[in-house]
């Protein structure tokens, strides 16, 4: 099982904006079951930390290619994302490899 989070970097006073948009987006995948339950959280200077960053987690079971043979990605999503990319800097992403107790190594 793998924690998979995008990171924005977004304009300055973007940051609910983007992550209003990038739930709704994250919502059109989960619908369409082209990704687990999406958290989208933000920072737009009301808290300390990284001001302007908005992130968007799923935990999936595998990591697959957004160019997989057969994956229609739901148009839905796809309008969003335009939407979004205008208020964002840059993004990144990261995997993580979620401990299980079938992973945990014995003393």
């Amino acid at each position: 099982m793998y924690v998979i989070r995008r990171v924005y970097d977004v304009k300055p006073g973007m940051a609910r904006k983007v992550a209003t948009l990038l739930q709704q987006q994250g919502d059109a995948y989960s619908a369409a079951g082209q990704r687990g339950e999406v958290t989208v959280y933000f920072n737009g200077g009301t808290v300390p930390g990284d001001n302007n960053k908005v992130y968007m987690q799923w935990n999936d079971d595998t990591i697959d290619s957004p160019y997989r043979e057969g994956l229609t990605l739901a148009p839905e999503a796809m309008a969003i994302g335009a939407k979004t990319r205008e208020h964002v800097i840059s993004s990144r992403i990261e995997f993580f490899e979620m401990m299980t107790p079938a992973k945990m190594q014995q003393d």
